[in-house]
């Protein structure tokens, strides 16, 4: 039996991934911290943290995983350049699973976001749109980044170079070659993502919404799940669906 760590047990993705594990036999809780918790002091208690919180508590709990030779998922978004080389240095010595969003119908629309790229990408105007609830700090989303990053990749793009996050005083026509962000905060929503192809006469979009929190939940268990033995590396939610 998988023995997991939740960090951020108190906050609404902690609790609900505790109800997750309480629903699954392959996996049981081995301990629930919050913030002013010591995980170094509780290493012999789990084999897997599951993080969901801050990117400056994530790397701390990544040391710790590393200095104990823990796996770690992690769930959490808005790193900037150096959390991410540190998320990156880390997978060296253990398992990482890092994946802006962890449902399973997410990451099949990455794959067949990479797919319409492919066939009509070059012939549209793409436009990504998110929604989440109003408590939620960094925009875009990690999601609907990874989104515009799959697209661009596709269509041989660097997504740092073409993202247009906002046009108030652009005042020239829509750049084609661009992927343009826009994003909606408020109420109780949980997370909607669109990704349009606007072509000549149609469009094409993919859309995916969350109703639950628990649908991330199953992603993160399922992904502790699949680490068990597994040597160190950056894995992606992509590698764990095989698609």
């Amino acid at each position: 039996m998988i023995k997991i760590a939740v960090v951020g047990a108190s906050g609404r993705m902690g609790q609900t991934i505790i109800e997750a594990i309480n629903q699954n036999d392959k996996v049981v809780l081995g301990v629930a911290l919050d913030k002013g918790d010591d995980l170094s002091a509780m290493v012999d208690q789990f084999d897997v943290v599951i993080d969901f919180t801050r990117p400056e508590a994530t790397l701390e709990y990544l040391a710790v995983c590393v200095a104990a030779g823990k796996s770690i998922v992690i769930g959490t978004t808005g790193f900037d350049e150096s959390g991410l080389a540190a998320i990156n240095k880390a997978a060296q010595q253990i398992p990482v699973v890092f994946a802006p969003n962890m449902s399973v119908g997410v990451n099949l629309s990455l794959k067949l976001l990479e797919m319409a790229a492919k066939v009509i990408g070059e012939e549209s105007d793409i436009e990504i749109v998110e929604a989440h609830h109003r408590h939620k700090v960094d925009a875009p989303s990690g999601t609907a980044l990874k989104m515009g990053e799959v697209v661009a990749n596709a269509l041989g793009r660097d997504l740092s170079k073409c993202a247009v996050y906002g046009r108030e005083g652009i005042e020239q026509p829509r750049d084609r070659e661009t992927i343009g962000f826009s994003t909606i905060r408020g109420g109780d929503v949980v997370g909607e993502h669109t990704v349009s192809f606007f072509m000549e006469g149609e469009r094409v979009e993919i859309t995916h919404k969350a109703s639950s929190r628990l649908t991330f939940a199953n992603g993160a268990i399922r992904a502790s799940a699949w680490l068990k033995g597994k040597s160190a590396g950056l894995y992606s939610m992509q590698d764990i669906l095989d698609i």
